[in-house]
């Protein structure tokens, strides 16, 4: 038993299997977080543009044909 030990320990076959799954992991999370991050950006695209639609349903005269819509100033 105690040779096996002697000989788990100093094996280092596994180390490049668990830097493999470090990288995998960290891999996935900024996956996730790019996932993440472009959800909320097309979410507020889509709102922005469902209110353009809706303007110009209403009659707003920035929607004349040809007219880029104008967005407002931040801050």
């Amino acid at each position: 038993m105690k040779s096996f030990l002697k000989l788990f320990i100093k094996d280092e076959s596994g180390a490049s299997a668990a830097e493999y799954a470090l990288i995998l992991a960290i891999v996935g999370v900024a996956l996730g977080a790019a996932a993440l991050y472009l959800s909320v950006q097309i979410q507020n695209s889509m709102y922005k543009a469902g209110q353009q639609i809706q303007a110009c349903n209403n009659g707003d005269a920035s929607c004349k044909a040809g007219t880029p819509p104008t967005t407002p100033a931040a801050g």
